[in-house]
């Protein structure tokens, strides 16, 4: 049953400012925040020159997942992952999916949420047979406290802890979760500062691309994902230039996920993308050196399995979000021995 929030957690990352202000540190807006007001996240609240998080143990989201639809398809693969959200998210993106539980509370709507606290999200992941905990749906950095505590416990028990996120979460609430944050899947969501300002909503392409770089250097396991948008985003030019910087900032052992859009929310004036599209940005992908290109929203096509970078044996076949067939053994190819990347044990 969903129902009206009904509690509040002080907030992590924030320091106070004069006149009751605050300043939040856990995103890279670094929202200054006036007595009786929210940041762009619409889930973090200034109460007399304290910050409260509005949605720590409210889900308004759960459920069981395979991991390849986060999607990770070099974590685990063919394993099942708890996924959970609260409502908000520190992004405007015209095309959001999820906009019906992302955008409310940043445009005035209610809070809301079933109250799961940590310790029962990872009872019911472990009764469900999963082997992580995914954070996802909206973005986990504004749920960040609630996050984290899962994570801590979640740790205990052995399972794994995935973000799927928009890359802008701040170095230090990132350092923080680290020792308990096992991969992360990080829409680079185009490669423009225009892109970013006009259909993200205001944020910064370079503060995204530090994030990467932050995971990378911070050891966790990093998939990237872009939605390829007609008109917008599908430029050879641009996806090359996607491909060149995970390549050389990244490393060519990181997946790519380059996924069709479909029209939604606002941005219902562009088509679907074109097979082709999402089939050439797979092409500019393994020519550019990345080992693991990815084709998503395209059920049954080719670009979703796992080929061995060494002698190009299927590894793993797919079809949608289904594992049809794996035949790594010990993380390792086969036919070849050539180790693959990613958490395969």
């Amino acid at each position: 049953m969903v129902r009206k929030e009904t509690a509040m957690k002080e907030a992590m990352f924030f320091e106070k400012r004069g006149d009751k202000k605050v300043q939040c540190g856990l995103c890279r807006f670094r929202c200054l925040i006036a007595d009786g007001r929210r940041g762009l996240c619409g889930v973090r609240e200034n109460r007399a020159g304290v910050l409260y998080s509005l949605v720590y143990g409210k889900a308004v989201a759960e459920q069981v997942d395979p991991i390849e639809k986060k999607p990770l398809f070099h974590v685990l693969p063919g394993s099942l992952s708890y996924s959970v959200a609260t409502m908000g998210c520190n992004f405007r993106c015209r095309h959001c999916q999820n906009h019906s539980i992302s955008q409310p509370p940043r445009e005035g709507g209610r809070i809301e949420g079933r109250q799961l606290m940590p310790d029962e999200i990872v009872a019911k992941a472990l009764a469900a047979g999963c082997r992580s905990i995914a954070y996802t749906y909206t973005e986990p950095t504004i749920f960040f406290e609630y996050a984290y505590d899962t994570a801590v416990l979640a740790h205990r028990k052995g399972l794994k802890n995935i973000f799927v996120t928009n890359g802008y979460i701040s170095e230090e609430a990132l350092s923080f979760i680290r020792p308990y944050l096992d991969a992360a899947n990080i829409d680079l969501k185009g490669f423009t500062d225009s892109f970013y300002r006009e259909v993200v909503g205001g944020a910064v392409l370079g503060e995204v691309l530090e994030s990467i770089r932050l995971h990378k250097r911070l050891g966790i396991w990093l998939e990237i994902t872009t939605l390829v948008i007609p008109g917008l985003n599908d430029s050879d030019e641009e996806l090359a230039a996607i491909a060149r910087f995970i390549v050389d900032e990244v490393g060519c052992e990181t997946p790519w996920h380059v996924s069709s859009f479909h029209p939604t929310y606002h941005l219902t004036d562009r088509s679907a993308t074109p097979y082709a599209t999402v089939r050439r940005a797979r092409q500019i992908g393994i020519a550019a050196g990345l080992r693991y290109v990815y084709v998503g929203n395209v059920p049954g096509d080719g670009g979703e399995n796992t080929w061995c970078p060494g002698c190009h044996a299927p590894l793993v076949t797919r079809r949608g979000f289904d594992v049809e067939d794996i035949s790594v053994r010990n993380g390792k190819c086969p036919s070849c021995g050539f180790v693959l990347d990613g958490v395969w044990q």
